[in-house]
């Protein structure tokens, strides 16, 4: 199933696919099949439950029969498991644009004594992004698939220290000039802000193009995020080679204040 399904990811066409729902289903989360997905401009969002899987079906059936929603056809008996989102348009960042605000960047700059690093903990900060959240899209299935992805290079976490304590942290998948940021977590205010602004450095400094923020909201707008077409963002996405890996140096969080 994972080499067909990587495949049919590589002959998906998403210019005509839903801007506010999702463009497949899927259920093979696999890391091959996952990998691809990203490359392709899609992200997961898996149903936790049976009721996760009877919403999927009740809000998008009718799109699926119609064809609007493509489905693989081996999924074609179950194919509400996983949902995979394009949006249309997408929240972008680009490196060396991200926000930290006034009042953090005098924080940083004055008494917080943060440090950064990267993949360091990746396990970890993917655990702490699925603690308490809802619905829990990262479900065991995608969490081992995300882990084998980090073994092969691909899967990133970006951890904030205070001393040795863990206080924020973000993950994504690199695709391409892309890195495809899939959550954050903070244990102190303000603590995923910094680990995005941190990601957003460092992937830049190795070439990268831009940070995908995936959902639009008003907390995204104020790291910095900027509407970009689907169109726009998947001929970027294909552009080119992927690009390295970020450094994963210890570093202190307060170089991130410009003067």
């Amino acid at each position: 199933m994972t080499s067909r399904t990587t495949d049919w990811w590589h002959t998906l066409e998403l210019a005509a696919a839903p801007a506010d729902a999702p463009a497949a289903f899927c259920a093979d989360v696999g890391p091959d099949s996952l990998l691809a997905a990203y490359r392709a401009g899609l992200f997961p969002m898996p149903a936790a439950d049976d009721y996760g899987r009877w919403m999927n079906e009740a809000l998008y059936e009718e799109r699926v029969a119609a064809g609007a929603i493509a489905v693989p056809g081996s999924d074609r008996d179950l194919p509400y498991q996983v949902a995979w989102w394009s949006p249309d348009p997408r929240p972008v960042l680009l490196p060396g644009q991200a926000r930290l605000g006034r009042r953090l960047a005098r924080r940083l700059r004055n008494r917080l004594d943060w440090s950064t690093s990267v993949d360091r903990d990746f396990g970890r900060v993917v655990g702490q992004c699925a603690a308490d959240r809802e619905p829990r899209w990262l479900t065991e299935e995608l969490r081992r698939s995300l882990l084998a992805l980090h073994e092969r290079g691909w899967a990133h976490s970006i951890e904030v220290w205070q001393g040795a304590e863990l206080v924020g942290g973000a993950f994504g998948v690199r695709a391409g000039p892309v890195l495809s940021l899939d959550s954050m977590f903070h244990r102190r205010p303000d603590a995923s802000r910094v680990a995005v602004a941190d990601l957003a450095a460092r992937f830049g400094a190795v070439g990268g193009r831009l940070l995908d923020a995936q959902w639009d909201s008003p907390h995204i707008r104020s790291l910095g995020a900027r509407p970009l077409p689907r169109q726009d963002y998947l001929d970027l996405l294909r552009s080119g080679p992927p690009v390295g890996a970020p450094a994963t140096d210890l570093l202190p969080a307060g170089r991130l204040v410009t003067a």
